[in-house]
């Protein structure tokens, strides 16, 4: 069981060091409105938990097990948010307030049938930032949906982190292993070769919020911000 209090670290860490940064103490103090003496602490005794690598001098970043931890309290985080808007219309300016406090006590199985309930949001209403996907293994929306309709209890927990393409930098390289969205979403991507599986390399990254190229199979798929959002890779070690 892990506590609030390293909870809220993970997720401070997982917003600071999202594509590779490194968070600085006097970041994270600041995120979290903690004094840096504190934070230095913690951050040892995180280290030594194996959530963190920490330097004093060169900053600190998750391991992949902090990343779970912190990604997975970032992700209830943006449901309950996106509930508290969408569904009981709470003021904008109580929203995150609200779901910080909610966050911690919100149980797994709580988690999934929100996704579900809400059909399986994309982004937080409050700043657009991306929902991390469930650690289900599961490969897609429509598979959750199908088992849990049968009433299936026992569905594995997925080890490996995710990662968005539109996250990706050109050359990096990624499995396909989870896509987010309804049956037409599915198709489309079918239709484009994109399925769990498959190896995709990022070409280019335009500029501005323009279309990300990805080389699949031998071929050149343009993808929008929004599609490249909801298909999720494992990265692979080998990048250039």
């Amino acid at each position: 069981m892990v506590s609030k209090n390293i909870e809220e670290y993970l997720e401070a860490l997982y917003k600071l060091t999202q594509n590779g940064r490194v968070a600085s103490t006097t970041q994270i103090s600041r995120s979290l409105r903690i004094a840096a003496a504190s934070v230095t602490e913690m951050l040892k005794k995180l280290a030594r938990k194996g959530y963190v690598k920490y330097s004093p001098y060169a900053g600190t970043k998750l391991t992949d097990k902090g990343s779970r931890v912190g990604e997975k309290v970032t992700r209830k985080h943006r449901l309950l948010e996106t509930f508290l808007h969408d569904v009981l219309e709470i003021k904008d300016d109580m929203i995150h307030r609200q779901a910080c406090e909610m966050e911690h006590s919100l149980s797994d199985q709580a988690e999934e049938a929100l996704c579900r309930f809400l059909r399986y949001p994309n982004k937080c209403p409050d700043d657009g930032k991306i929902i991390p996907p469930c650690d289900m293994q599961f490969s897609n929306c429509e598979e959750c949906l199908e088992r849990t309709r049968k009433g299936v209890e026992e569905i594995g927990r997925r080890e490996e982190n995710l990662t968005p393409i539109s996250s990706l930098k050109e050359h990096h390289i990624g499995k396909v292993s989870f896509i987010r969205g309804d049956r037409k979403v599915l198709q489309r991507l079918l239709d484009m070769g994109l399925i769990a599986g498959t190896k995709i390399r990022v070409v280019r990254v335009a500029p501005l919020n323009g279309p990300i190229e990805v080389a699949v199979r031998g071929s050149k798929l343009a993808l929008g911000r929004d599609i490249a959002s909801n298909v999720f890779v494992e990265v692979l070690k080998d990048q250039p």
